[in-house]
């Protein structure tokens, strides 16, 4: 449907999310994935070398708060499934990098329904503020797709 380009995924754990991504990616396309976790590097490798788009796909461990700034790319589509409290950071450090009619998707915006109880653990509290953020951002479109754990789709002006 939107055949991006340029994809970056905040939050690569195993690497999944990476390659069903990387498969809709035009034929020279790029995807820049990025996780804070260097334990799972060997087993990520792995998977993506089994792939035949592994060639689209760039790995990068470190920090997203500061591997976002070094990304020289404006992107088609940005995915974030990675630490819930950064979700708001995240945002605001790939707004401008993303183009107008572009998509940011965040994934895990109703975790497990949490979000509408009145007793909220920090992450749930962190979320709702996330959610009330977007909700509030005229520069956007947007809705949250009720799948699963949510999917906040949003779509930039």
């Amino acid at each position: 449907m939107l055949s991006p380009a340029r994809i970056l995924e905040v939050g690569t754990f195993t690497g999944y999310a990476t390659l069903c991504l990387a498969e809709g990616l035009q034929h020279d396309g790029m995807i820049y994935t990025l996780d804070i976790n260097e334990e799972l590097e060997d087993m990520v490798r792995a998977n993506f070398e089994q792939s035949a788009d592994n060639h689209k796909i760039r790995y990068i461990i470190g920090d997203a708060t500061q591997t976002i700034a070094a990304l020289d790319e404006i992107f088609d589509l940005v995915f974030i499934d990675a630490d819930k409290k950064n979700n708001g950071t995240y945002y605001d450090l790939i707004f401008d990098r993303v183009r107008a009619g572009g998509l940011i998707i965040v994934d895990n915006v109703l975790w497990s329904g949490k979000v509408l109880q009145a007793s909220q653990d920090k992450d749930t509290k962190n979320i709702n503020n996330f959610n009330d953020k977007i909700a509030a951002d005229h520069r956007v479109e947007k809705l949250i797709l009720p799948v699963r754990d949510g999917l906040f789709i949003i779509r930039k002006k």
